[in-house]
């Protein structure tokens, strides 16, 4: 019984510490990120790679959802794609997005029109500018600001289910 205890106690403690350093598990609520995770994916999340690592425009991150009431999210934590780093210009011109005045080279999944225009903005530092894939159904940092780089959970870097979509992201 010791013995079997002893296992228990340890298999608990290293999934404690995993979870709160190192990777987690994610659940997508809502079609803002589609057609790249849809409703009902779950990811898993590197908060390593937020600690230790840097942070490029079209990462997907999870963060601490803003504290002002936008957009009716019920949720405290959104996942969303990196558009805008830290000293960033960003301002939009129909469909087009620009960052320091060059078009954005939009390389991944993403739905259009726009929708929401950016207005002329500049990303403050230790700041980033998020927006959801779905661009038109996404409510991000058009409507509510910046992301602080303190609240940034991780970096999601594997889709676990459903299996037939399991995937690096």
């Amino acid at each position: 019984m010791i013995e079997w205890g002893s296992i228990v106690v340890v298999a608990l403690l290293i999934s404690f510490l995993l979870r709160t350093f190192v990777i987690q598990t994610f659940y997508i609520p809502s079609g803002s990120m589609e057609p790249t995770l849809m409703i009902g994916d779950r990811i898993i999340v590197s908060k390593l790679s937020v600690t230790w690592g840097t942070i490029h425009r079209g990462d997907i991150i999870v963060f601490k959802h803003p504290p002002a009431e936008h957009c009716g999210e019920p949720v405290t934590d959104l996942v969303k794609r990196v558009i805008g780093l830290p000293g960033n210009h960003l301002t939009s011109r129909g469909n087009t997005i620009y960052v320091n005045g060059k078009p954005l080279d939009q390389t991944w999944s993403h739905v259009e029109p726009l929708g929401t225009p950016i207005g002329n903005v500049t990303v403050p530092a230790n700041s980033y500018f998020v927006m959801g894939d779905n661009q038109p159904d996404s409510c991000d940092s058009r409507f509510w600001g910046f992301v602080p780089r303190h609240d940034i959970i991780g970096k999601a870097f594997l889709r676990i289910w459903p299996l037939s979509r399991f995937g690096f992201l």
